[in-house]
């Protein structure tokens, strides 16, 4: 289960506090009031029910972070809120990260989007698109610290083109992390057709974390 949403263009957005600390403090508030709804959508099975909800808080500590629905680590769920890798917007998810309540067996919060254990079997539905990551294929080209990829799935010229970023960058952060794909990839592009030469997003994360002197795995 993984689900990303930014605000639409038209969409009219709630004020939020120039002071990050202070809209930190006001989402974590309202958040202790929807927890309860939001569990239970979830143990439904149906996060549309709270998606306006959880875009309309997200959106009161700042218009241009990300947040992210996920199966935690350590605990059942994981709410994500990035401003990937934005400075801009480091204030706010510093802040928000900060004054989170500690991480139990229902919740987990984290600033950036964490490695999965195994991105193969993340499985995104975009409305009647159902993109399997285990089908992505990536170009990795070595410079230096740094590398350049192409990514390509099958699906992504089914997509429109805001859609078609996102799922050009989302596997690259749920397989690699977030932070390391920032500090380590460079040019990310998208492939419209299957290039020669690819990787699976398991060795493009072997490969990644070798260059920057961690272990493979």
């Amino acid at each position: 289960m993984k689900w990303f949403r930014r605000r639409k263009a038209d969409e009219v957005v709630p004020a939020h506090l120039p002071n990050a600390g202070e809209a930190a403090q006001r989402f974590w508030e309202r958040w202790f009031e929807l927890v309860p709804v939001v569990s239970a959508a979830l143990g439904d099975g149906e996060p549309h029910r709270v998606e306006d909800e959880l875009t309309e808080l997200v959106a009161g500590l700042h218009p241009d972070l990300v947040f992210s629905l996920e199966q935690g680590h350590m605990a059942m769920y994981a709410l994500v809120v990035t401003g990937q890798e934005d400075p801009r917007l480091r204030p706010y998810t510093d802040a928000w990260i900060a004054a989170a309540p500690p991480a139990d067996m229902v919740w987990e919060f984290h600033d950036s989007v964490p490695p999965v254990p195994d991105p193969t079997e993340v499985v995104v539905n975009l409305g009647e698109v159902r993109m399997r990551l285990g089908d992505y294929r990536v170009v990795a080209q070595v410079d230096g610290d740094v590398v350049d990829v192409a990514v390509y799935h099958p699906a992504l010229a089914e997509l429109s083109d805001q859609q078609r970023q996102t799922m050009t960058f989302l596997p690259l952060d749920v397989t690699l992390g977030e932070r390391l794909a920032g500090e380590r990839l460079r040019r990310v592009e998208t492939a419209q057709l299957e290039p020669e030469g690819t990787i699976s997003l398991l060795e493009l994360r072997s490969l990644v974390r070798e260059l920057a002197g961690r272990s493979p795995g």
